[in-house]
C-alpha cells in the first residue's frame, strides 16, 4: 500500500492545495481593498467631484450627494 499518495492520492492533494491556494487569494484581494465598501465610498466622492468640476451637478446637487456619500 502506497498510504494514498499514489497517482490518485498525488492528485487529489494537488487539488486540496489548488483550492487552499484560491481561497487565500480570494480573501488577500477582498482585505486588499479591491472590493472593499470604504474605497467603493472614496471612489464614488471621486467621481461625485470630477462631476461638480466638470459642471454636469449643480453646487445644491453636489453639497447633497456628498452628505449621502459620507453617512
Amino acid at each position: 500500500m502506497m498510504g494514498g499518495y499514489g497517482i490518485i492520492g498525488g492528485f487529489g492533494m494537488f487539488i486540496n492545495l489548488l483550492l487552499i491556494g484560491i481561497v487565500i487569494y480570494v480573501v488577500f484581494k477582498l482585505s486588499n481593498g479591491s472590493y472593499s465598501i470604504r474605497n467603493g465610498g472614496n471612489e464614488a466622492i471621486n467621481i461625485l467631484n470630477q462631476r461638480y468640476a466638470n459642471s454636469k451637478i449643480s453646487e445644491e446637487e453636489y453639497i447633497q450627494k456628498k452628505k449621502m456619500l459620507r453617512e
